[in-house]
Parts: structure tokens; sequence; C-alpha cells
């Protein structure tokens, strides 16, 4: 028996340490992922960072675990039997002042007194499988929650790769911008002291300071759009107050990252309906309909009788020499289906499951457009990024180099010098774009036929 005693204390003492430890990981992970949090730097944000940052912040993905936890709290609500009620009463009370309720044959004190006092117990008894029917729909609430969940991490973190790309473009806008003024400052400065030599006419002067003010419009406007894609980005992690000191420093993705274009496009029809069907939107559209179907079933079983059964304890002196003061009854109530047979409950679940149905295969039908076009998308950019790449953009350089050249040495003019600058300055902008539109597509893509992380 000690023995025994001892085991059992032995065990609790372990699990009081396994718990003790449980909390200290929680509160050692709670103060490191604020220390984090606080200790990043945002003058050097990688997309890694970025996406810590998110997790931890980002005011959607709180409210998306916010819902998890509700349905959770309903699942608890569903799988409650009804409370028993408690009933006290009081009654045969005599307004006669003088009588009162006295009793001829006993004493009068209070419980002598001649009033009926009860006690009395009902519980319900739920049938037609009522509460086993609640809890499946309460579990298939809980797990659509936790694929909406696995779903916005999925877009919100689409988001974040947009935002975060759309910063490195606007940093690369900028500082292409800033080059080009620079340049077209140094070649007015040139030109200027050209002009004051008498070898060069004052209306190509004229021209050069026009595209020295429209490159600094450009400038400023780059200006205005890293601004904005900062406070794009900084809302996503968090970091509002900050955005300003917010810099990209990862590079643009190579295109050796991608997956294969013409394996994209022979892609198989079983591979992309496995990776359709382990969607997130797609599996809570499921989860979704198996709780219609639930709700449906527990609708029906409505037209199953609930039984209420309860117990009375009657205490009730002076009723008779024969008759003692103490009484007990019990009663059963069963409801009479005589005017309503819940037919409005049965008919809304029927349409409330035929409504998931559409809604699936609307949500289906929405995934594998998502998946086509950033499919189509995905191989474009790749093109766009190796025609600019291997071709475009070495081509225009050298036709801006030898422009220079010629134009330093007399052999064209101030408009053939300032085409080839405006050439290569959008041939070059036009590149940063095309990068940033393949690292879109390609997170489109990744984000498109992502299936991991399921709850």
């Amino acid at each position: 028996m000690k023995q025994s005693v001892y085991v059992l204390q032995s065990k609790s003492h372990d699990m009081k340490l396994r718990l003790l430890s449980c909390i200290t990981v929680c509160i050692v992970t709670f103060y490191c992922g604020a220390v984090l949090a606080e200790d990043v730097n945002l003058g050097q944000l990688n997309l890694s960072t970025a996406d810590e940052l998110f997790r931890s912040n980002n005011r959607e993905l709180l409210a998306a675990k916010r819902m998890v936890e509700s349905a959770q709290a309903g699942a608890l609500i569903a799988g409650q039997k009804p409370n028993p009620i408690l009933s006290l009463g009081l009654s045969n009370l005599n307004l006669n002042r003088n009588q009162g309720n006295a009793n001829p044959g006993g004493g009068n004190s209070l419980t002598d007194k001649t009033l009926n006092s009860t006690i009395q117990i009902n519980q319900l008894f739920e049938r037609g499988d009522k509460r086993e029917l609640r809890i499946a729909s309460a579990e298939d609430a809980i797990k659509a929650s936790k694929y909406d969940l696995k779903d916005t991490i999925r877009q919100q973190r689409l988001a974040l790769a947009n935002a975060y790309y759309d910063l490195m473009l606007a940093q690369e806008s900028e500082r292409i911008q800033t080059t080009n003024v620079s340049l077209y400052e140094k070649t007015l400065q040139a030109a200027e002291l050209r002009l004051d030599a008498g070898d060069i006419a004052f209306s190509d002067v004229a021209r050069i300071r026009v595209d020295v003010l429209r490159v600094k419009n450009d400038l400023r406007q780059s200006m205005a759009n890293h601004q904005k894609a900062q406070a794009n980005l900084a809302y996503l992690i968090g970091k509002e107050k900050e955005s300003n000191s917010i810099v990209a420093t990862d590079t643009w993705p190579s295109i050796r990252q991608s997956p294969n274009a013409t394996d994209q496009g022979n892609t198989s029809s079983v591979s992309f309906d496995s990776k359709l069907n382990q969607r997130a939107d797609i599996l809570a559209a499921e989860a979704r309909m198996q709780q219609a179907e639930q709700n449906r079933r527990l609708a029906n079983s409505l037209k199953t009788r609930d039984i209420d059964i309860g117990v009375q304890y009657q205490h009730f002196p002076g009723q008779g020499p024969a008759v003692g003061d103490n009484t007990l009854g019990a009663f059963v109530s069963i409801p009479l289906f005589s005017n309503y047979q819940y037919q409005g409950e049965i008919s809304r679940s029927e349409v409330d499951f035929t409504s998931a149905l559409e809604a699936k295969e609307q949500i289906r039908a929405a995934a594998i457009g998502d998946m086509t076009r950033a499919q189509a998308d995905l191989n474009s950019s790749i093109e766009k990024v190796r025609r600019f790449d291997e071709q475009m953009l070495g081509e225009a350089q050298n036709a801006a180099d030898a422009a220079e050249f010629a134009y330093q040495h007399g052999a064209i003019g101030v408009t053939d010098l300032l085409d080839s600058r405006r050439i290569l300055r959008a041939l070059q902008l036009d590149a940063a774009s095309a990068h940033a539109d393949y690292a879109k597509s390609l997170a489109a893509w990744q984000a498109a036929t992502n299936t991991e992380e399921n709850p």
C-alpha cells in the first residue's frame, strides 16, 4: 500500500515537472519572439526576416487565429448536455391574519403551518443524436477555420512577397533615376562650357536642360513610389511607425530557381488535380460542406421528441389525520407536434447544404483559374527576363556607350545622344520591372500550388 502511494506521488511529481517545463518553454518562446521582433534591423531587411515579422504581427493572420479559437469555443458549447433545473415553490398561503395557516392538529412552527412547499428538479433528455450531431458539426467548423487560417497565411504571404518585391523595384527605379539625374547634370555642365566656347548651339543646351528637368520629375515620382512601397510592406509586418527605415536587401530571384517552364506546361491532370485537392481553400469548402450535412441531419433530428423528466418533493402539513406531511412525485413531459414540425429549420438546412456544395464548386473553379493564370504568368515572365538579361540590356548599353563616344568627338548631335540615353534608361526600368514581375509570378505560382502545413 505504501509502495502504491509512493508511485502515485512520484507520477504526480513528474507531471508537475513536465507542466512547469512546458510553461517555461512557452514563456521563453514568447519573450524570444518579442526580442526578435524588437531587434530586427529594418535597414537590412530580407524576405525571410520579413516573413518572421509577418507571422507574429500580421493583423489578418491574428484575426484568422481568433476565428479558430472561436470555433473551438463553439465545439465546447456544442458538446454540453442540458443542465438540470431546480425549482422551489410555496403555495396555499392563507391571507387571513388571524388564522394565518395555523395547523389545528399540530404545532404552529414554520414547518407545521399549512403551507404547500415544493422542491422540484427537471432534466431534459435529448433524443435523436442531437448532441452527437452538434459535436460533429462543431468539429467540422474547427477544421474549416483551421484551413481558413492556412489559406490566410498563403494569401498574406503572397501579399508580403508582392510588397517586398514592389519595394525592391522602387529602390531599383530610384537608383536608376538618381544615376540618370547625375549623368544628365554632368552633361549639362559640359554643354554649358561648350556653349561658352561657341562649340555648341544654344538650342542643344536647352534640350539638355529640358531632359534634366524631366528626369528630376521621374526621380521625384520614384521617391514617392518608394515611400508607398515601404508603407505597404510595413503594414504587413506590423511596423507602420518605422516604415521609412525599411530597406529591402535581397536580390532578384534567379530564373534557375523556378520550376521548368516546359514541365509546367506538360503538367499531368493527375498531378494538377492532386495539388488542387490539397489546397487549403478547397479543403475548407469541403469541411463546410460536411458541416452543412451534419446541420441538415441535426435539423431532421428535431422531429424526434425530447423528454423532460422531473422529480418533486412536497411538504404540505395539515391535510388530514391520515395523510402524511411529505409526498414525492414524478412526471414526464413530451412535446406534441400538433402545430409545427420544424419544416422551416429543415428547409433552411437543405438550402444551406446546397449552397455549401455550390460554394465548393465555385472555390474549386476559382482555384483552377488561379493556378492556370499563375502558370501562364510565370512562363511569360521567364522569357521576358531572359530576353532582357541576355540580349536587350547588353545591346542598349553598347549603343549608349557608342553614342557617348561619338558625341564627345563631334560625330553625332545632342539629339541622338539624348535618344540613346532615354532608350537605355527605359530598358533598365523595364528590366527591373521584368525581374519584379518574375519574382511576383514565382511567388504566385508557389502560393497557388502550396499544399504544406495542413492542419
